[in-house]
């Protein structure tokens, strides 16, 4: 099922025409009522009028978060006040949030690109979609909502939190899809068992799940718990909000809708661009936003960008599932650690739960990685020998994938704390 064949199935010609006519046309507009931009443009020696392609798009200035928070809160909108109609803003956890405005055109165009990528996932008229993103300044919970209502579905509100009232209304209401957190999604299906709710309670077939890094190994062990098919959903509020890119069936990448976000991949170093197929940071250019385009936005998510046809029909471009951020990776050693990594292998495990935690410290000025590993009810056992022969695997299976060994702390089932938004994973004291 497709939901605008003519942008989703469009041949490379007919993207790239779209592309750079859209490209055009946000160049000139930002020139004309963003003054950081056209200081920018003017640093770069760039008219509106040299830019017409969107292979000129390497040529063009990058924009960070720090140069959103510069001009905090509305030194990057390109229209009046009286014409933004929705405000949403950043958790503001290092310092201002990075504020984000829609006009009611913005808001369209969201709710179409989450049409989209929810019809890629099955979900249609008759389903009803338990939105278990926070509602409010972030932008999970309304973006997914506004989509969801779009295709037809029926739209259970819920927000983040409250375990007992998700499952009650999960069965009372005969949910058939769940949004969520990949971490939160685990500790749904974790209650129901704990619950004792009978699976034919739950009427669940399809998972939207994002706002996190999140592995294949993961994914597995949701599906199982929770008896569904899981998907990616990508976005950042700074570009849109969730429905930048969704997973189609073939679950082999999520599809970009790059009619409206051109992605890109770079050297985080060196900022070039790179080829297709090669990891690096994914950059985007939303250019059909109207109340606040940003130029070349550096995500800080690494990730590699496919363009062969994918078998469902699409010719959109795929970018795989993140392997994590660059303000993510850890160097333990002069080794690159994501996190990722280390669930990978703990997902391989049938003792271990989808939760745990890297502990970094510096001890004798030598860095030291502490992974907390929560065993699942079921293996968790008072017989010494079994818990230190599955220390030795993880701690064997760890060391040969990363190249350097790590300590390793089993600990008891539902130990480590549970999250209803993103789930903490790294606890770093080198900064402190």
């Amino acid at each position: 099922m497709i939901w605008n064949n003519e942008m989703e199935c469009a041949d490379r010609q007919q993207m790239h025409e779209i592309q750079s006519r859209r490209l055009s046309a946000m160049i000139q507009r930002i020139y004309d009522n963003v003054p950081f931009y056209r200081n920018k443009l003017k640093e770069a020696g760039i008219e509106p009028g040299d830019i017409k392609s969107v292979d000129q798009l390497k040529y063009l200035p990058f924009t960070t978060k720090s140069d959103l928070r510069d001009n905090y809160p509305f030194g990057l909108f390109t229209v009046p006040q009286s014409e933004v109609v929705r405000i949403h803003a950043s958790s503001g956890t290092t310092g201002k949030p990075t504020v984000v405005g829609y006009t009611q055109q913005d808001l369209e165009m969201w709710a179409e690109v989450v049409a989209r990528g929810l019809t890629m996932a099955g979900i249609h008229r008759g389903d009803t979609i338990q939105i278990a993103y926070g509602y409010g300044p972030f932008t999970g919970g309304l973006g997914l909502h506004y989509g969801a209502e779009k295709v037809g579905a029926t739209v259970i509100p819920i927000s983040t939190g409250n375990t007992k009232k998700q499952l009650q209304f999960m069965t009372d209401f005969r949910a058939t899809v769940l949004a969520c957190t990949p971490s939160y999604a685990a500790h749904l299906g974790e209650s129901i068992r704990k619950e004792g709710i009978a699976p034919e309670e739950i009427k669940l077939h399809t998972g939207v799940f994002g706002a996190e890094p999140w592995t294949n190994e993961m994914r597995k062990e949701i599906e199982q718990l929770l008896q569904i098919k899981a998907y990616d959903i990508y976005g950042l509020s700074e570009v849109i909000g969730p429905g930048v890119s969704m997973e189609c069936a073939c679950q082999c990448g999520n599809h970009v809708f790059e009619d409206h976000f051109i992605p890109e991949i770079i050297n985080p170093d060196t900022l070039e661009v790179l080829p297709d197929g090669e990891l690096g940071e994914l950059v985007f250019t939303p250019v059909s936003k109207v109340a606040m385009p940003l130029l070349r936005y550096r995500t800080r998510d690494l990730t590699r960008l496919h363009r062969e046809k994918c078998d469902c029909g699409r010719t959109l471009v795929r970018m795989e599932k993140c392997l994590g951020r660059t303000d993510d990776m850890l160097i333990i050693r002069g080794v690159n650690v994501f996190p990722s990594q280390i669930e990978s292998v703990l997902m391989e495990m049938t003792e271990t739960t989808p939760h745990y935690q890297l502990v970094v410290r510096r001890e004798n000025n030598l860095d030291t990685l502490e992974v907390l590993v929560e065993i699942d009810e079921r293996n968790w056992s008072d017989s010494i020998r079994e818990l230190e022969g599955i220390r030795q695997r993880i701690d064997h299976n760890i060391k040969s994938l990363l190249g350097i060994s790590a300590k390793i702390r089993l600990v008891e089932p539902h130990s480590i704390e549970r999250s209803e938004g993103k789930a903490k994973r790294v606890i770093d004291y080198r900064q402190y």
